[in-house]
């Protein structure tokens, strides 16, 4: 029996296995808490999105802030992706993989000047640009160096994606982006700085989008200032319509890949320019739902209103439900048959009240358990932290029947390394 929403998750033999293996064996080899990903998840994934842009000009950039471990960046270029990065840092991990610097688009709203140099030096391959005092800057470094900057720019259409408001990117009191009515001015500025050259119009409104019509309000808001800005002289050769669809975290089913493509792709159409190449930048559709956090519970803690199954995973391995209030399905590794299941607050040792991983769950277990949290493949890892000096956790890549630890856990001397006593 499978997982909902996670096909590549199921149950055999009475315990939990990602594709070919077991849950336990790899928390028995690699301890917990410990992040494991599925390869096939990923790649069917992908899959949606390369179905739905077949036989078009395309270019899907994996949103590496998602989920930026090597061994996963590694998955998506080897599957032919671009990357989308907002840092120099990931600039510098997509490269390590083998990324061409031509299929990697540079986002981000703080983009500093030695960023912006050594992303030209490798010959990136697009930068979105998110307000008109970046293309300013930008310009005179690409002056400064003797490189051409090829540019987008990141547009803000002003729509609600219908998202939780700290992962809206669209809307006029975000930070991102340049405002509608700011766009063909801009455009036109750019168009006359030196070390420029314009390329395309980037949108992006949001993350975990599980309704389609905010991406098809912003279509139509960016395809009449492609009209309008092409009235204008400037050719733009590709549109790029950012990311942000959601998985099913809680049962709310965002609409599928393809089928949500065929529908914009058949607007971009009808309005002329389906000729134009097409771009992307999808992370936690791709990652969310391959991966899970396996965690040892520790202590059964009953109380007067609230019983705490208190584990080993925490806050800085899981971030997400402290930032977000975010619910991830939590499941035992190996369910106790017939065993009565009991109301749980699941909490971690870190010395937050806000330390909790989920809220008044239904589970049957006893210390030394193991339990996975689901849908974490994206935006827990990369956001992990090293508060109360907790090492991160290891990862685990599956493919088939083959475990590839992608990632060693830290020890407390990895955490301590750049540190100084004063003498």
């Amino acid at each position: 029996m499978t997982t909902p929403g996670h096909p590549h998750f199921a149950w055999r033999d009475g315990e939990l296995h990602v594709e070919q293996l077991r849950v336990s064996e790899l928390a028995r080899r690699h301890g917990t808490p410990l992040f494991v990903y599925s390869k096939a998840s990923m790649l069917a994934s992908l899959s949606a999105y390369q179905r739905g842009f077949a036989g078009r000009k395309s270019k899907i950039c994996y949103a590496m802030k998602a989920n930026s471990s090597l061994g996963v960046l590694q998955v998506f270029a080897q599957a032919g992706c671009g990357f989308d990065i907002v840092s120099g840092g990931e600039l510098e991990r997509a490269l390590a993989v083998g990324a061409p610097a031509r299929d990697i688009i540079f986002s981000g709203v703080g983009k500093t000047r030695a960023e912006m140099a050594r992303a030209l030096e490798v010959g990136i391959g697009c930068f979105n640009v998110e307000s008109e005092a970046e293309l300013e800057v930008l310009s005179e470094v690409a002056s400064t160096h003797g490189r051409t900057a090829p540019v987008s720019i990141r547009v803000n259409p002003n729509v609600d994606p219908k998202t939780h408001p700290y992962i809206s990117t669209g809307l006029k009191d975000n930070k991102f982006g340049i405002a509608h009515e700011r766009t063909l001015a801009a455009y036109c500025r750019a168009a006359e700085l030196p070390g420029l050259r314009v390329v395309g119009i980037d949108c992006h409104i949001g993350s975990q989008i599980t309704d389609s019509s905010p991406y098809m309000d912003a279509m139509e808001r960016v395809l009449d200032l492609v009209e309008g800005i092409e009235a204008a002289g400037i050719r733009l050769q590709h549109i790029d319509f950012g990311g942000g669809l959601g998985i099913d975290y809680q049962g709310v089913l965002p609409p599928a890949a393809d089928q949500l493509w065929s529908r914009l792709l058949a607007r971009l159409d009808a309005r002329g320019y389906g000729d134009r190449e097409l771009m992307i930048e999808p992370g936690r559709s791709l990652v969310g739902n391959a991966g899970i956090c396996v965690t040892e519970v520790l202590y059964l803690k009953p109380g007067e209103q609230k019983n705490f199954c208190i584990v080993d995973a925490a806050m800085n391995d899981l971030p997400r439900p402290a930032m977000y209030e975010a619910y991830h399905a939590i499941l035992p590794v190996k369910p106790r048959s017939g065993a009565d299941e009991s109301s749980y607050d699941v909490v971690g040792p870190v010395c937050e009240s806000g330390d909790w991983l989920g809220r008044n769950r239904q589970l049957a277990v006893q210390p030394g358990d193991l339990l996975a949290v689901l849908s974490a493949g994206a935006y827990c890892m990369s956001m992990a932290s090293n508060y109360n000096t907790r090492s991160r956790p290891a990862e685990v890549l599956v493919d088939g029947d083959r475990a590839h630890l992608i990632r060693e856990r830290e020890q407390v001397s990895d955490l301590m390394r750049g540190e100084r006593l004063v003498r």
